[in-house]
């Protein structure tokens, strides 16, 4: 099955953010195929980037993966509870990866529910919150620590161009798209760092 390869993510971190909007992830869990479209990204760039855990190539057993080849998966747990999936970019030891904030289910929808809600019903409140954060998409992929560190062009979790390239029906997406930029989400601490325009989300028009 195709998938986007190491040469994809080997490149400029907030031009990979950007292109990563409407390819498609997808998770193998247990012999089944989730997947959705990612909608929403944000670039870190340790280099020159006060938001990112390795600003400044700050090295520590955390952040040790964002130094890994790009094409690897770099999850980290936030509060205590929530996980957070990054694609690492850029060549091996330039610590730099994209956020993944934000996916649209395609495939597996239900076993992503039960994942987030366990036995609640999926009301339109649930559905119209289902996959709008990074703590929620990893929790509806199962994806944790034991993750971090997985090869994101291997056979577990992987994006692709289209759906059909993971044996997938094909999706139709909104008509009207375009990409929109702005501010990242939650790094009041970050300095100037904060207003970059790093964070990129689809939009209908």
């Amino acid at each position: 099955m195709a998938r986007l390869s190491q040469d994809f993510y080997n490149r400029d971190t907030v031009e990979t953010a950007r292109n990563l909007l409407g390819k498609y992830l997808v998770r193998r869990l247990n012999g089944e195929t989730l997947a959705g479209r990612i909608v929403e990204t944000e670039a870190y760039v340790g280099r020159c980037d006060k938001a990112c855990h390795a600003y400044n190539y700050r090295r520590t057993p955390r952040t040790e993966t964002l130094f890994a080849s790009p094409g690897t998966a770099y999850i980290y747990l936030i509060y205590g509870m929530y996980h957070c999936l990054n694609f690492v970019t850029e060549p091996e030891n330039e610590p730099a990866a994209v956020l993944l904030r934000a996916i649209r289910p395609v495939a597996g929808t239900e076993t992503m529910a039960r994942l987030r809600y366990g036995d609640k019903p999926l009301t339109s409140y649930r559905q119209k919150h289902f996959l709008d954060g990074p703590g929620k998409v990893c929790q509806a992929l199962a994806l944790t620590r034991a993750e971090n560190g997985m090869d994101l062009t291997g056979d577990v979790l992987f994006v692709c161009q289209t759906p059909e390239d993971a044996g997938l029906p094909p999706f139709t997406p909104p008509a009207g798209e375009r990409v929109a930029a702005g501010p990242r989400v939650g790094i009041d601490y970050a300095k100037e760092a904060r207003d970059f325009p790093w964070r990129f989300w689809l939009e209908e028009v």
